[in-house]
This record gives C-alpha cells, sequence and structure tokens, in this order.
C-alpha cells in the first residue's frame, strides 16, 4: 500500500481534474463553469497571459516542491495523454515500451523560443495552437460538444412524445470548418504520439513542459534511484512514458519528468525512492515526507467550489435560415477584448467562450492573424446587452469581466444601411425590425424621399449610440445579405 500510495493519489485526483475540465467545455449553459470554472483559472497559459500572479507563484511553488506535478494532475492534455496510454496499456497488455529520449532538448528550446517569439508580436494562431489548454478546449468543444448536444436533443425529442420537458434541444452548426479540422487533427496527432510515445508531446513540443522542466531541476521533492539496490533491470526506464530515465547511467531527467510514479510502483527492487532532497531515504524505501506531499497536494488542488446559481435559460428567438455571414473589413471582438492587439496577445483559443455563448454569435476565426480565436457573427443571433457569459469565464484576461451594465454601453462595432438591400427600397414594402429592435435607440426612420414626407421610411443610423450588438442585422429580413449589417471596430470604447 506504501509504494502506491503516491499513484493512487495522483491518479484520483488527475481523474477528477480531467472530469471537470471535460464538463466546463462540453456544457453549453454555462452552469459548470460556475460550479467548476477554478480549473481554467488555474492553467499555466492562461494564467500567465491574464498577468494571475497568484496563480503563477503557487505553480511555481508547487514545481520547486514537488516537480512537474502540474503536468500530471491539473493540465487537462497531459492527464488525457495518460488516460490514452492507460487504454492501450489495458488494449495491449504490454508497458514496457518506452526508452530514455536523449537529444528532445533542441527541440523542446526551439519550439519554447518559436512561442515565445509569437507570444511577443502577437500572433494569435501561434499562440493558440501551441498552448496545450487551449488545445484540449478545442477538442471537447469543437467535436465532443456537438456529439453531446446530438444526444441532448434526441432526449429531448423522446421526452417531449412523453410530455416531458426535462431536456430542451440546442443548435448544433458547425462554428467554423478550419478549427474542427486543427482540432481533429491536433487530437489525432497526440492520440498517436501518447499511444506509442508516452510523454513525447509534453516533452518536445508543450512550451508548459519545457518552461516547469527548467523550473523542476531544483525541485525540493525528487524521484531518486539507490545504487545499492538497483540491479540494472531498466525495467523502470522502459515504463517511464516520459522517456526521463537514462538506466544505462543511473539517472533521471527532472525537466522531463512528470512525477506519475509509475517507477516507483513498478520497481521490484524498491531502489527508486520519491523523497526530499534534505532527508535521507529510510532503507525500507517509504519516505515519511509521502504523507506531507499528499496533504500539500490535495490542498492545492481542492478548490472551494463555487455556489450553484440557477440559470433560466433563454429559448432564444427562431432561427433565420439562409442568411450569408458579412464580409467585414473587421472582425467584431468580444465585449471586453479592449482591442485587436490586447485580444490576439492573450486569447489561447481555448473556445469556452464559443461554448457558453447562448446566442451562437461566437465563432472560432479563419483569418490568419488570430486563427481560431473568437469573434462575433450575427447570422444565427444577436450578442444581447445583458448577457456577459463569455468575459465571466475567459481564464487568460483576453475578454476582461464585464458588470451587465458595462456590457450594455460596451461599444464594438457600429451598424451600416445597404440601400440596395434593404426591403422598404428594393421591395417598396414597409420594414422597421432594425428600428424596433435596436436597444440602445440607435436607429430612427426617416423618409426615403425627403421631399415627400409620405413616402415609405428607411433606417437612420446614429453611430454614437450604436454599440455593435447586431441585433438589427439578426433581424432584418433582407436575404441572402442583411440590408444592415454591423463592422468591427480596431479598439472598443464605452459609450
Amino acid at each position: 500500500m506504501n509504494k502506491n500510495i503516491l499513484k493512487i493519489t495522483r491518479r484520483v485526483v488527475a481523474v477528477i481534474m480531467l472530469l471537470l475540465a471535460f464538463l466546463i467545455f462540453i456544457d453549453y449553459t454555462g452552469l459548470m463553469h460556475e460550479l467548476f470554472g477554478f480549473v481554467a483559472q488555474i492553467q499555466f497559459i492562461p494564467a500567465l497571459l491574464a498577468f494571475n500572479v497568484v496563480i503563477l507563484i503557487v505553480l511555481a511553488l508547487l514545481t520547486i516542491l514537488f516537480g512537474r506535478i502540474y503536468c500530471s494532475v491539473i493540465c487537462p492534455l497531459g492527464i488525457m495523454q495518460d488516460a490514452i496510454n492507460y487504454i492501450r496499456n489495458i488494449r495491449k497488455k504490454s508497458r514496457m515500451r518506452f526508452a530514455y529520449i536523449k537529444n528532445a532538448k533542441w527541440v523542446r528550446y526551439t519550439m519554447l523560443l518559436v512561442y515565445v517569439i509569437a507570444l511577443l508580436l502577437g500572433i494569435g494562431s501561434v499562440i493558440a495552437l501551441f498552448d496545450p489548454y487551449g488545445t484540449f478546449g478545442r477538442i471537447i468543444s469543437s467535436i465532443m460538444q456537438p456529439l453531446y448536444k446530438m444526444g441532448n436533443n434526441l432526449l429531448a425529442t423522446i421526452a417531449e412524445k412523453h410530455n416531458s420537458y426535462l431536456f430542451y434541444e440546442t443548435d448544433v452548426w458547425l462554428k467554423s470548418l478550419p478549427t474542427l479540422i486543427v482540432a481533429a487533427a491536433s487530437f489525432i496527432i497526440i492520440f498517436a504520439l501518447a499511444w506509442y510515445k508516452g510523454r513525447l508531446y509534453c516533452n518536445t513540443i508543450c512550451p508548459v513542459g519545457t518552461i516547469l522542466g527548467v523550473v523542476s531541476k531544483f525541485a525540493i521533492f525528487k524521484h531518486r534511484i539507490n545504487l545499492d539496490k538497483c540491479n540494472s533491470c531498466g525495467k523502470c526506464g522502459k515504463m517511464c512514458k516520459a522517456g526521463a530515465i537514462d538506466t544505462k547511467n543511473h539517472k533521471i531527467d527532472y525537466t522531463m519528468c512528470v512525477s506519475c510514479f509509475d517507477c516507483i510502483e513498478n520497481c521490484s527492487q524498491k531502489a527508486i525512492t520519491y523523497s526530499c532532497t534534505s532527508k535521507k531515504v529510510a532503507e525500507n524505501g517509504v519516505d515519511n515526507q509521502k504523507r506531507l506531499f499528499l496533504t500539500t497536494t490535495a490542498t492545492a488542488v481542492t478548490v472551494a467550489a463555487i455556489e450553484a446559481q440557477t440559470k433560466k435559460v433563454d429559448g432564444g428567438l427562431a432561427v433565420i435560415e439562409d442568411k450569408q455571414i458579412i464580409n467585414r473589413e473587421n472582425p467584431i471582438l468580444p465585449p471586453g477584448a479592449i482591442s485587436l492587439k490586447h485580444f490576439t496577445k492573450h486569447c489561447v483559443g481555448c473556445g469556452l467562450c464559443i461554448s457558453v455563448c447562448e446566442n451562437s454569435v461566437l465563432r472560432p476565426s479563419n483569418s490568419l492573424q488570430n486563427f481560431m480565436q473568437p469573434h462575433l457573427s450575427y447570422e444565427r443571433g444577436y450578442c444581447r446587452p445583458e448577457c456577459t457569459k463569455c468575459s465571466d469565464v475567459c481564464p487568460a484576461n483576453a475578454i476582461i469581466k464585464l458588470t451587465t451594465a458595462q456590457k450594455a454601453s460596451t461599444k464594438i462595432g457600429y451598424a451600416v444601411w445597404v440601400a440596395n438591400n434593404c426591403v422598404s427600397v428594393a421591395d417598396n414594402q414597409q420594414c422597421d425590425n432594425c428600428f424596433a429592435h435596436c436597444p440602445t435607440q440607435a436607429i430612427t426612420m426617416v423618409a426615403i424621399n425627403s421631399d415627400d414626407p409620405s413616402s415609405l421610411l428607411r433606417p437612420a443610423i446614429n453611430t454614437e449610440k450604436c454599440i455593435g450588438c447586431g441585433a438589427c442585422e439578426n433581424l432584418c429580413p433582407a436575404r441572402p445579405i442583411s440590408a444592415i449589417y454591423v463592422e468591427g471596430i480596431d479598439t472598443q470604447r464605452t459609450i
């Protein structure tokens, strides 16, 4: 029991963290994020981009104390790789297939250099592509969430036939084909690497693994090989999915070790221990410091859940079909994104804001500079002034948290009227949908012919009062292109 207690504890905590991360991405109501949003807040890259000093200090202290424990019990992508490796071991019934990775350093540091340059230059597509948390989020929100919604809709149909409204139907639609392709390709690559090579992705590509690996060299608690007990069987190296054990030289590369404790569990000679650098290990291989490790780790990863609040889900407006996507000169950024420069540098493209958007206005961008980062499009809905969900869930401070009042007065764009598309002009039929639904009264109706007061009315837009919510564009009956659309702005402001 003693030699397995570290392994069991790590695995239990990791399963819980993976499940919670999965829930906040797959849930489209936002309730799971209210309960378990701390899982997103404690991820390394989002905390770094949000300048969350407290989280960064906690993660640094955890690494200095216990090595790369973050990669084993907090990072959902790392835990997912362990899960894949575990499934492979069950299926193949063979776990001894790994080897020490000798020449990984130049790859790791090259990838880290590329990532740092991308951060400094604000190349959002690279930032989003290599962040492990963002990669996990895209996989779940792009692939798993639609399947979850389809299952929900099936249950809603069955429940309705039995006069039950326990479930309600929700839209299932393709938000971005390129992002879906990237998410699928990422999953296939990571799955293949984890299946055949264990933690190779973490120790070659992942920038978080490289950064924490440098810190873990100075960890207080480390795995150690007792040469007096070791019989040089090499089993520990073959069991190490991180490829961190050099069995020929009896050394452990602490920059690659993710503290999974597989080596301790499988060493028949009890030659490998996990102990404090300043404390001598007992002869029986059991260190009393393990109890301190268990207590500290449990404390670090256990965060008080936010009290659940009942969500009244708005079914939304009827879907308006056959609207074409507007080709905008400037993208419309989520309210609270501050500016295109700020947003591009901070967003990791995890898709959490897209997952919880009830109004179906957020979708991943297909442009090269901010590829996979969210922007607004109003074919299926509009950005309701009272909704602040995207700013509530963003862990990287790419979207700053807004109150309802701040959201309702944040200008993210301005409306533009296209006369040739307008029903009043093209079809000679009076229409005032845009005027009737504008929440800021930025639209007034004026005579098409200023010399004839009895002529049909058309919209006139006060761009200073318009916040760019998209209600006018979404509810415009013109097809296939709306007669009124929203153009984005580079820097958001309060009106």
